[in-house]
């Protein structure tokens, strides 16, 4: 449990500091969310986005949605962060629609920090108001489907 409310602290402090427009302190949380484990990290930070993105598109996304919302999010984030890096925001972006790509492809993945950094910044600019509510439907969400493997 203690490993739980870790993450949740460092994604919650992580998406505040993209909300502020915090370089600095993003870049310092980016680089503690990159050293917890990556697949509990990716599970959680691609659910709340996924939530994310079905409260704003509760019919759906297409090519134009999510191009519209790439290009919207990391522009405005190169203003300040100039790191930012649309590539890693598509594949976090098909990670969390559950859209892989074929194993045999040889598709560049990005590094943790890299990850980390930019769906910190894909969930503050897709969040209006409180993070908490989605970390805990995501947390649930991954118990229920633990609970019944």
């Amino acid at each position: 449990m203690d490993k739980v409310r870790a993450m949740a602290k460092a994604i919650d402090t992580a998406v505040g500091a993209a909300r502020a427009r915090d370089a600095d302190g993003l870049r310092g949380t980016a680089a503690d969310l990159s050293k917890l484990d990556a697949e509990q990290t990716g599970k959680v930070m691609g659910g709340v986005l996924r939530l994310l993105l079905e409260r704003k598109h509760p019919d759906g996304l297409d090519g134009d949605d999510i191009r519209d919302l790439l290009q919207s999010c990391a522009l405005g984030a190169t203003t300040w962060l100039p790191e930012t890096d649309p590539h890693t925001m598509l594949v976090v972006l098909a990670g969390a629609l559950g859209i892989h790509p074929d194993e045999h492809e040889q598709v560049a993945r990005p590094t943790a920090e890299s990850i980390a950094l930019n769906t910190s910044v894909l969930i503050a600019f897709l969040l209006k108001g409180r993070l908490e509510p989605y970390l805990t439907a995501t947390f649930d969400e991954i118990a229920r489907s633990e609970f019944m493997d």
